[in-house]
C-alpha cells in the first residue's frame, strides 16, 4: 500500500477533498461501517407497539426477522413520542428476547433455599388459596359501634406501571369487589 493510497483513505483527506467537509457522512466512514446494515432494513415485517414501562404509552416499532423481534425502535409516527424512547424503552428488546426472561413460575416453600417451577394452574390455585384464607381471616363486618364496614385489612394491591389503564381499572374493580381498602399503582407514586 503506497503513501498516496494510505493517505486517500484517511477520514480527514476525505473530508477535505470530497463533499462531506464537515465529516458527518461518507467522510467519516470506515471500510468497516460502510459495510454494516441496520437490523430494520432486513426486517421481514413490522409492527406497531407501545411501550410497557409506564402510562406515557410512547409508540414502538417492532421489527421482525424470521419470527423472531431483531430490533424495537421508536414510532416517529407516534403523537405521543414522536419517535422517542426513554432508556428503558429503547432497551425493551430484552423483555422478549433475554436468555435470562423468566418463562416458567418460580416458587420458593417458606423457609426453603431452592427454588422450584410450578405450573400455571398450581400456581394460581396457590394464590387463590391465600387470598381467600388471608380474607376471610381478617374479614371485619362492622366497626365497634356497629357500622357496616364490609372490609378486609388483609389484603392489599400494588399495580406496576406497565399495566395499562384497562387492567388497572380491572385490579382496582376485582380488589374492591374482595373487599380491600389498600388499593394503589407504583406509577402514581
Amino acid at each position: 500500500m503506497g503513501v498516496r493510497s494510505w493517505i486517500e483513505g484517511w477520514p480527514v483527506y476525505r473530508q477535505l477533498t470530497g463533499t462531506d467537509p464537515l465529516g458527518r457522512g461518507a467522510a467519516a466512514k470506515s471500510a468497516g461501517s460502510r459495510a454494516l446494515s441496520a437490523r430494520t432494513e432486513t426486517a421481514d415485517s413490522v409492527a406497531r407497539s407501545v411501550c410497557p414501562y409506564c402510562a406515557v404509552g410512547c409508540g414502538q416499532r417492532v421489527y421482525v426477522k424470521d419470527g423472531q423481534v431483531s430490533q424495537i425502535e421508536g414510532d416517529p409516527d407516534s403523537p405521543i413520542s414522536r419517535g422517542r424512547l426513554c432508556p428503558k424503552g429503547s432497551a425493551s428488546k430484552s423483555l422478549v428476547t433475554s436468555p435470562l426472561r423468566q418463562t416458567t413460575v418460580r416458587y420458593r416453600r417458606p423457609y426453603g433455599t431452592e427454588w422450584e417451577d410450578l405450573d400455571l394452574d398450581t400456581a394460581l390455585n396457590m394464590i387463590a388459596d391465600r387470598v381467600l384464607a388471608a380474607r376471610d381471616e381478617t374479614w371485619e363486618d362492622v366497626d365497634d359501634e356497629g357500622r357496616p364496614l364490609n372490609r378486609t385489612l388483609g389484603i392489599a394491591s400494588l399495580g406496576g406501571a406497565t399495566l395499562d389503564n384497562e387492567e388497572n381499572y380491572l385490579i382496582k374493580k376485582l380488589f374492591t369487589a374482595m373487599g380491600a381498602l389498600q388499593i394503589e399503582n407504583q406509577a402514581r407514586i
